[in-house]
């Protein structure tokens, strides 16, 4: 007999096999000596009450073996291709992209700016101990993207915009654990991330792909309502190159590809995006309001059998949302900055979750209207808005990576903090007014949203908790639009805009996904993208 099954059990049950097998027995009336076996396809944690209890489906076989999961790549060698296509990018939108190509026959050449990502890793401890930024290798910029440092999330919404299977499968295949298939909220981890994205360009390569590392797009030439070359440039110099198609996948830090465009009048447009701060709890406050747990000792007897617990927090104020954002339970706040004279946070956590503080963004959600001073900028209005709290950020810090904080109970009462529990931010931090940085629109409407979550979370309003500023990079504050069927650009023909930095994607998984979507549409008729 062969079946699926729902159960739900308590947390030690299901987090030892041989626990878990005796209440599948029990809820299927079996006897102790049916053979049996079983997988787990899907696990959550429901914390509503206060007998936390964990939901599984289940595969099970009863006098039967378990089918067995195979994790196939089909991909073609595409060393010999007359098929090719440029993809500027090396995130998961620009890697997926690249896979794809392979699937079908055509010749992908990533173009990364930064270095790749073993080698990005020097350029990070330069930002955490000498507050040193490398404008073209960092957090944001590099291989694999802005996700491989700062966590690999890998939870999505946009489910209808792509196979999430398969994009799971393909991360299984490239190394990532098999969890990923199961968890309601699954997560790598910026300490596996790395291998995983390797084992990717070695795929790439393997099948007759290119990938090129510190090479950075800077300019092209159109004719025919077409790209007809690219200008790369690096160490050696600059380079023109003749293409066919481009994928564009520079993600949302890559703000002078937005004034490349801009500045040779191809359409881009500013779209809504949110910014607010990071606040840091200490891990065993969070468990302890999540968990419903009373004690120090009853947190730490609750978390034997579950992870570092998180949140999800909204709230609407008058005209806008106040919502967390990349929560990170047992994380670490990172300095995200791509230039010199700005701070910009962000959020990770290792795989296991360990680390003794939970953070997250708090963001409050901004429309076109509010970027009306600066309407000179035109459709960079938003990215100008984003740029001056983030310089505001670094004037405020002490013109360094040292990020400027404060209390939240300082900041719900307006007062500067006398002083800072210690942060996971290693840069450091400094006692500011964060009103000064943010102004007064976004710091009345964090104020109402953490009074609501306050409400929400007994305990979450904690003189132990800090404010870390800015959170400003959630998503591009510029669209670079695409033909909804076709998804090349109205203007170009052969560009395709994809991912985070065109406005497509808000995450890892969403990213993926559309990185597939653009390369499908790689048809080849006549040199044009058709479909």
């Amino acid at each position: 007999m062969q079946r699926t099954l729902d159960l739900q059990v308590s947390p030690r049950i299901a987090s030892q096999t041989p626990l878990l097998a005796e209440a599948v027995r029990a809820h299927l009336s079996l006897k102790k000596k049916s053979p049996l076996q079983f997988k787990i396809l899907k696990r959550s944690i429901d914390a509503r009450g206060r007998a936390i209890r964990i939901n599984l489906h289940l595969f099970v076989a009863v006098d039967e073996e378990l089918p067995r999961e195979h994790y196939s790549l089909d991909y073609q060698d595409v060393s010999s291709s007359k098929r090719s296509c440029h993809i500027i990018g090396a995130g998961p939108g620009g890697l997926f992209a690249a896979l794809r190509c392979l699937e079908l026959g055509i010749k992908p050449i990533v173009i990364e700016r930064g270095k790749d990502v073993r080698g990005r890793r020097r350029d990070l401890a330069g930002i955490h101990k000498e507050h040193r930024i490398n404008p073209e290798s960092n957090y944001c910029f590099g291989e694999g993207g802005a996700g491989t440092y700062s966590d690999g999330k890998l939870y999505t919404r946009s489910k209808k915009r792509g196979d999430v299977k398969k994009i799971l499968n393909t991360l299984v295949a490239h190394g990532a654990s098999e969890d990923i298939m199961v968890d309601a909220h699954p997560h790598i981890g910026t300490n596996k991330l790395p291998q995983l994205i390797q084992n990717i360009r070695a795929t790439i390569l393997k099948y007759g792909g290119d990938v090129l590392f510190n090479t950075k797009f800077i300019d092209f030439q159109s004719r025919d309502q077409m790209i007809s070359s690219i200008v790369l440039e690096n160490e050696t110099g600059t380079t023109e190159l003749p293409i066919t198609h481009l994928i564009l996948a520079t993600g949302h830090s890559a703000r002078d590809m937005y004034e490349l465009l801009n500045r040779k009048q191809v359409l881009v447009e500013a779209k809504p995006f949110a910014v607010g701060v990071r606040v840091e709890h200490p891990q065993e406050l969070i468990d302890s309001i999540q968990y419903h747990c009373r004690t120090l000792v009853e947190v730490q007897n609750t978390r034997q059998y579950l992870p570092a617990a998180s949140y999800s927090l909204t709230q609407q104020v008058p005209g806008r949302g106040v919502y967390s954002f990349c929560m990170c339970p047992g994380g670490i706040i990172a300095p995200c900055a791509t230039a010199t004279q700005e701070v910009v946070t962000n959020g990770w956590s290792p795989s296991k979750r360990n680390n003794p503080y939970a953070n997250s963004g708090i963001v409050v959600g901004l429309e076109l209207q509010d970027f009306e001073p600066f309407k000179e900028h035109g459709p960079l209005a938003g990215l100008e808005f984003q740029k001056t709290l983030e310089y505001q950020a670094w004037t405020l810090g002490g013109q360094s990576q040292v990020a400027p904080a404060q209390r939240l109970t300082d900041f719900m009462t307006g007062t500067l903090s006398s002083s800072l529990p210690h942060c996971s931010y290693q840069p450091g931090i400094t006692s500011v007014d964060l009103r000064q940085v943010l102004g007064s629109m976004i710091s009345d409407a964090l104020r109402v949203g953490f009074e609501s979550f306050g409400g929400k979370m007994r305990g979450y309003l904690s003189d132990e908790a800090v404010l870390v500023g800015v959170e400003s990079r959630t998503s591009t504050p510029v669209r670079i639009p695409r033909d909804n069927n076709q998804l090349h650009h109205p203007q170009l023909v052969n560009l395709f805009p994809c991912g985070e930095g065109a406005g497509y994607a808000g995450g890892i998984m969403s990213a993926a996904m559309d990185g597939e979507r653009c390369a499908n549409s790689l048809k080849y008729e006549g040199g044009h993208g058709t479909r």
